[in-house]
């Protein structure tokens, strides 16, 4: 009989640590501030006084083009910034403290964003854009510190995480439409800013079950301390990566002038974050943690593609299903805004039960790796957009296509987000050196968010084709690129050193063994 004691941050319900529930609480409520913002803030842009005052007031008058612009800049900058969230964290604070700080600067932008000033709305927006930053890559990063080396219930962990952060969305689309057109845009607003309060005041709650988690260490040699400064301070000593970095430089200031400031900042940006990553990987101290370390790059080729092509659910499918889709059940017709909940519907119910279904395999000795299951998940996702071609081949047959397609294609989407997301997140957790794990989780979101601009240009670009070409087009190539990681799988898999060969289910007495 056992007489182990179970601490705090050990108790575990539903075979999961307490401490996963707090961050999912945390995350839930976090996204559905996020998540019931964004879907207002378009609206509100380009809503006009001149249309008069209605019961959701009046907005800022825009056009559409401008709107669009900028809501399109703040979506990638939400998740750009999660880069030096992340360093803010390994550096100065620790992941628990910057989760904090992250969910308080966000409670001031939503708060923020309910006065009507020009430089509120501003401001608001930035504030949001630094409190994301801070708390998105970091709570994640939490979540994997709540799970032994080994542990297989850490991807299902991750999937249930995943719950909570759809749980927000669905929430979030369900009810702050509802309270904007009942008593305007900045309630909506507010709403969202009062349930972030709601996510702050829990996570303080939950620190019992956190203490082990998250916490900022002091190096205790200073060789091993993490120095940035430093770390690009040694392009001076390593001509390959200098030059590499000089041409990057060049083609930014070129994209500066061809295209715009924008976008040259943001090149610039990124050839910073390349020429750190350079600089990393050389000063890796093992050609284990080297080859780890290419591996995870590889595998946000994979994100950038696999958000490149989903984020088209918010442009190309979201007007298809405008204008092109029979809506109509009985007599009455569905809004279009209703099928954006489909995709976080199809998760809470689909979440655990895919994690299940991979857990069961891997201790079958059947191939499960972190890899395939992001593979698989593109080329999921991929299929989705093949009932998408089937719906453009009835439209023009019939003049409208039917709902369920739609159903059908969210639902594969779905199933390939839950194939990859959850588990690339769980994947940097095992794969990542310890003290660039919250960096390398800013760089996965930044990967998200780049994502979602190659989406937004992908969209405006493929407008002269039409909807066949474009949806056929993302069918093949998806399909394509899994089918190549699939290929290369094995030499993948040997650059991982076996980072997922042993997981297996953690007793109590290993965790107690592991902390003593």
């Amino acid at each position: 009989m056992s007489n182990t004691v179970i601490k705090p941050h050990q108790k575990e319900l539903f075979g999961q640590p307490i401490g996963l529930y707090i961050l999912f609480l945390t995350e839930m409520w976090e996204r559905f501030s996020y998540y019931g913002m964004r879907a207002i803030l378009v609206l509100y842009m380009v809503a006009s006084s001149e249309l008069g005052a209605d019961a959701r007031g009046v907005g800022l008058g825009w056009t559409s083009k401008e709107a669009l612009a900028l809501y399109g800049w703040y979506t990638m900058l939400v998740y750009i910034i999660a880069i030096p969230g992340g360093m803010i964290a390994d550096k100065l604070i620790g992941q628990k403290k910057a989760v904090l700080y992250g969910a308080i600067i966000l409670c001031l932008g939503h708060g923020v964003l309910v006065l009507t000033d020009i430089w509120a709305f501003y401001t608001g927006l930035g504030l949001v854009i630094l409190g994301v930053g801070l708390l998105k890559p970091n709570i994640s990063t939490m979540v994997g510190g709540l799970y032994q080396q080994g542990d297989i219930r850490r991807d299902k962990g991750f999937s249930i995480f995943y719950i909570g952060i759809n749980l927000g969305s669905l929430l979030a689309t369900l009810i702050v439409g509802v309270v904007v057109a009942n008593y305007g845009w900045h309630a909506g607003f507010g709403l969202a800013g009062v349930v972030m309060v709601l996510g702050l005041i829990n996570y303080i709650a939950g620190q019992k079950y956190l203490v082990q988690v998250g916490n900022h260490t002091e190096v205790e040699n200073p060789e091993d301390e993490v120095s940035y400064g430093k770390l690009y301070g040694q392009l001076f000593n390593s001509p390959k990566h200098l030059i590499i970095t000089a041409i990057l430089v060049v083609a930014s200031f070129i994209g500066w002038y061809f295209m715009d400031w924008g976008y040259g900042l943001l090149f610039l940006f990124l050839t910073a974050i390349a020429a750190l990553l350079m600089m990393i990987y050389r000063e890796l101290e093992s050609q284990v943690f080297k080859d780890r370390f290419i591996v995870l790059l590889l595998s946000f080729i994979m994100v950038i593609i696999f958000w490149g092509a989903f984020e088209q659910a918010g442009g190309l499918m979201n007007i298809y299903t405008d204008t092109k889709t029979n809506r109509m059940i009985g007599g009455w017709q569905v809004p279009t805004i209703m099928f954006q909940s489909l995709n976080a519907g199809f998760i809470i119910l689909f979440a655990t039960a895919v994690a299940g279904f991979w857990a069961k395999r891997k201790l079958k000795g059947k191939e499960a790796s972190s890899l395939f299951k992001m593979a698989m998940g593109i080329i999921i996702m991929g299929f989705g957009f093949l009932f998408m071609v089937f719906a453009v081949m009835e439209f023009e047959k019939s003049g409208a296509s039917s709902m369920i397609w739609l159903v059908l294609a969210y639902l594969f989407h779905t199933l390939g987000e839950l194939c990859l997301s959850p588990v690339a997140l769980s994947f940097i957790t095992k794969l990542a050196p310890a003290k660039y794990a919250s960096l390398m989780m800013g760089v996965y979101f930044a990967s998200s968010g780049l994502g979602n601009k190659v989406a937004g240009i992908l969209g405006e670009s493929a407008s002269d084709f039409g909807e066949y070409a474009i949806f056929a087009g993302i069918f093949v190539f998806t399909v394509v690129i899994g089918g190549l990681f699939i290929l290369i799988l094995k030499p993948l898999k040997r650059l991982t050193h076996g980072a997922e060969d042993n997981e297996h289910v953690i007793e109590a007495e290993e965790i107690e063994i592991a902390e003593n």
